[in-house]
């Protein structure tokens, strides 16, 4: 009997499983067309179909945990500050399925700085995450919870703290716990809203 479209869907959802379970496993640096195989129970000639080269397969990867963090539920949160807080929690580790994903990503960007190409996507993918922090912050401005001045300044350097700290919670996670990670973040906001306005500023306190 013919495989109908179903089955090819269903099998490349198989597919696309086992790929996630190397990468929750092993990481960028364990993703082999002979991993994935193993994993699915499946001969290496059979992925060749999906994925022609390694480059393909990592591709594919990439796509998938950015689909993945992009479906993750997130929290809800008010305007303002309180919405700045909570995009910024939403990156950090604080959950075992956070931090696994933050494994994942982590491993990537030696991957994707080796490849202009995919390099050139992560910037823009990164350039995203700031433009919607800068508008988050923008409105924090408005009302008066953060100081004015320029909001994409602002929200590049919450991005850079939250990725360090992703970092370092990765590396050591008894001396970074999700309280104290949060306790950090909190810290380096009530800093940021204490600082007086800087001249120059996109939004000003209402």
């Amino acid at each position: 009997m013919p495989r109908t479209k179903g089955d090819h869907e269903a099998r490349r959802r198989d597919v696309s499983e086992a790929v996630w379970r190397v990468l929750a496993a092993h990481g960028f640096g364990g993703l082999t067309l002979r991993a994935v195989a193993t994993e699915l129970g499946a001969t290496t000639g059979l992925l060749t179909h999906y994925f022609p080269t390694k480059r393909d397969l990592v591709a594919h990867a990439l796509d998938l945990l950015d689909t993945r963090s992009a479906s993750r539920p997130r929290r809800t949160a008010g305007r303002g500050l309180s919405a700045v807080r909570a995009a910024l929690l939403d990156i950090l580790p604080l959950t075992a399925e956070a931090t696994a994903s933050n494994r994942i990503w982590v491993s990537s960007w030696d991957t994707a700085l080796a490849d202009p190409g995919l390099s050139d996507g992560y910037a823009r993918k990164y350039g995203r995450s700031r433009d919607k922090l800068r508008d988050l912050v923008a409105v924090a401005q408005e009302r008066g919870e953060l100081p004015a001045g320029d909001p994409g300044r602002v929200a590049a350097g919450a991005q850079s703290f939250v990725l360090g700290l992703v970092v370092q919670a990765l590396f050591a996670p008894a001396a970074f716990p999700p309280d104290r990670q949060v306790e950090l973040l909190d810290d380096y906001l009530a800093a940021l809203a204490s600082q007086p306005s800087s001249g120059g500023g996109h939004a000003t306190p209402s």
